[in-house]
């Protein structure tokens, strides 16, 4: 008996978590995503803690996988600016605390952009961070995001993360998630070398390392280095190339995340391909 395909999409917070879980509920999805607070940053809503019991009771009953927090673009781990820096940890601080009440959620989070400071001074400054804020990780795993290589990003190629995880004092507490878009842009062929290319992060990272997935088409070709998500079957990756990865016997288990542009419908309709494709 195939284990189940856990995948869903990126939902609104706004409404609070049984609403999201609901949400996931009436789209076939069994996880999603949600931004911990505005994208662009700011103040995060205060908890209702009786909204997450009842969604923990929901999650549950229909045997949720892990469901997944994404920090806010804003968030910058290795900017040259002191003021970006103090906001990043005051940020990454604040939602790890609040995470505790989720328990066993994933925290993911881009890497950052090193403007100009190099990829070796990103790395440096993305690990002391991680040092100073992973203690407040209680049941949380945070999740380093790869990345599609657009101007100074850190965290494009694997041996980038690896440098990374490998500074880290609690590197139990640590994880990927890997965005289908992204990878492909960075340069790793998930059309033609899927096999490869998991081999390649097995090597650099270990599966083990592997949390979760964004599994998104892309509007751009292949190693063109650009952020540019699009619906499944419509961008250079492909449904069908997709659907393999899905059903990779490597990647089974993992919770798959849609960030594709679409509303509800659409995700519905995404969803209902994998499982249909999946075996």
């Amino acid at each position: 008996m195939a284990e189940k395909l856990h995948i869903g999409c990126h939902l609104s917070a706004s409404k609070g978590f049984l609403a999201m879980g609901k949400d996931a509920l009436k789209i076939g999805a069994d996880t999603f995503q949600f931004f911990t607070r505005n994208p662009q940053g700011g103040r995060a809503k205060d908890l209702d803690l009786k909204d997450i019991e009842a969604f923990l009771l929901l999650a549950e009953e229909h045997q949720f996988a892990p469901i997944v927090a994404h920090a806010p673009y804003t968030l910058n781990p290795c900017s040259d600016n002191p003021q970006t820096l103090e906001f990043a940890e005051m940020v990454f601080e604040d939602d790890l605390k609040r995470l505790v009440h989720l328990p066993h959620v994933y925290y993911n989070f881009h890497p950052g952009s090193h403007v100009g400071q190099g990829t070796e001074k990103g790395i440096e400054l993305i690990a002391n961070l991680l040092n100073k804020v992973l203690k407040y990780a209680q049941n949380t795993t945070v999740l380093l995001e790869t990345m599609s290589g657009k101007g100074s990003e850190v965290g494009v190629r694997f041996e980038e993360l690896k440098a990374i995880l490998e500074r880290v004092n609690e590197p139990q507490k640590m994880g990927v998630c890997l965005d289908t878009c992204h990878v492909y842009s960075a340069g790793y062929d998930l059309v033609s070398d899927l096999d490869g290319v998991l081999k390649e992060f097995d090597a650099v990272l270990g599966l083990e390392k592997l949390k979760a997935i964004h599994l998104n088409d892309s509007k751009m070709p292949f190693a063109s280095h650009k952020d540019r998500h699009e619906k499944i079957g419509q961008g250079t990756l492909g449904a069908e190339a997709l659907a393999r990865l899905v059903n990779h016997p490597k990647l089974k288990g993992l919770p798959f995340i849609l960030e594709t542009p679409n509303e509800l419908d659409g995700w519905q309709k995404e969803i209902a391909f994998f499982r249909q494709k999946y075996c």
